[in-house]
């Protein structure tokens, strides 16, 4: 088994293990035969810690409060980025993140 130990909290952890509250993408797959559409697909590990569970923050996987993900308000964990708008699908099956020049990025959770 190889370790490795954090520097700067003096952690150790197993190589490939994750600290405690981060988060990281595995697997990022993009479709752009349809025009004007790009369809993205990404799978993140995370090791969160008590209380949180795998979301997205600010267009990356994080650890979000676990309330956020159960009650479907998406838009608390903060899921676009800084500037842009974030609305609630109407039925709650995800986000939109709309761009000050008016484009919009829609995020389904599944």
């Amino acid at each position: 088994m190889t370790w490795l130990e954090v520097p700067s909290h003096g952690i150790k952890k197993r190589r490939g293990q994750l600290a405690a509250g981060t988060c990281e993408i595995v697997t990022l797959d993009r479709d752009s035969s349809q025009p004007r559409r790009t369809i993205a697909r990404q799978t993140a590990r995370c090791a969160c810690k008590r209380g949180q569970i795998a979301g997205t923050t600010r267009a990356r996987p994080a650890c979000v409060d676990a309330r956020i993900i159960k009650t479907k308000q998406w838009c608390d964990m903060l899921p676009c980025l800084e500037g842009e708008g974030c609305d609630l699908l109407i039925n709650r099956s995800g986000w939109t993140c709309t761009q000050p020049g008016g484009r919009i990025k829609t995020t389904t959770v599944s």
